[in-house]
């Protein structure tokens, strides 16, 4: 299934309030109404039919903090269309006078239903094509709740991948589950184990287990994106008349770096390809050494006398 951004698709923005959600919903509405539009009705029609998907979302709180939680794709996993526009009713919108037809034929392919409060006995009544028919309503039965857990990971294992066992409860019971992380995941990222959350009480499939991943600070390295940074500190006349530093890096090697004469302190120094590598596995981020030039505090009477002579020489 496609990636759909609801936010987009309706032109608002994330922190969007209620009445302004619904007002650019019927704003769309009418425009793509295939009723209203002239040429191609087949390409409005599509066009409605997501924008009223958005809509249906958004405009439901429970829904709305569901997607805003779990992106498109986890929540098309626990919701299907009918769960989508189970109680949403376009009378709200296009007033009491829309056609039942209309929407039945619209939605027919997202679940064949424009449905109005079941009776009880379980009967709901349905509206295709402008011709009522009754039927015993089929219950589908719902997914279980998807869970999360956090997971801590270092440097090291964003570099090199790991194996790490993940704790957490389930239904009220202690669980155990081993994560696989491939080399270059990057914390931030959500790791989905399918059928590994929630169980369903309704008789329908288990919910996800979404393992969120935590960077553990590094005492040495910096991280930003799939590059590294460090520190090296240098002596004055070090960096006026040049010297040679050595470097850490993550895969355990010492670098030899030369520091030219007149670095100047801030001046970052690239070491090519060695940083974290990227998910795609084929290239890695750069390692940054960053030049920091000390000042002295506590000199000596001979060396402040050596300054001095400096001075007068016009350094």
């Amino acid at each position: 299934m496609a990636e759909m951004d609801y936010y987009q698709i309706l032109g608002v923005s994330r922190n969007v309030t209620p009445e302004e959600l619904k007002k650019a919903y019927r704003k769309l509405a009418l425009k793509y109404h295939p009723d209203k539009v002239k040429g191609d009705k087949s390409q409005a029609e599509e066009k409605f039919k997501q924008i009223s998907e958005a809509y249906a979302v958004l405009s439901n709180p429970e829904k709305r903090k569901e997607y805003d939680t779990y992106g498109f794709q986890g929540f098309r996993a626990k919701f299907s269309q009918e769960d989508i526009f189970r109680g949403f009713d376009f009378s709200e919108i296009f007033g009491a006078g829309a056609s039942d037809s209309f929407f039945s034929r619209i939605f027919g392919g997202y679940g064949n239903f424009r449905a109005h409060s079941a009776p009880r006995g379980g009967r709901t009544r349905i509206f295709r094509y402008g011709a009522p028919e009754d039927f015993q309503a089929q219950a589908q039965p719902l997914k279980g709740d998807d869970l999360q857990v956090e997971l801590p990971i270092t440097l090291h294992e964003m570099a090199f991948g790991t194996e790490k066992l993940v704790s957490f409860s389930r239904d009220g019971q202690a669980e155990k589950i081993s994560v696989k992380i491939p080399p270059g995941t990057l914390p931030g990222k959500k790791l989905r184990l399918a059928g590994k959350g929630g169980v369903s009480h309704m008789g329908g499939p288990s919910g996800d287990l979404y393992v969120r991943l935590k960077e553990v600070e590094h005492p040495v390295f910096k991280r930003e994106g799939n590059d590294l940074y460090v520190d090296r500190r240098i002596q004055f006349t070090e960096a006026t008349l040049g010297t040679k530093v050595t470097i850490p890096t993550l895969d355990g090697k010492t670098m030899s770096l030369k520091v030219p004469p007149g670095t100047q302190s801030h001046t970052k120094m690239r070491l090519k390809n060695y940083g974290l590598p990227f998910a795609n596995g084929k290239n890695r981020g750069d390692q940054y050494v960053r030049i920091i030039v000390e000042t002295p505090t506590n000199l000596t009477k001979k060396q402040k006398t050596l300054l001095e002579d400096l001075v007068k020489e016009g350094l």
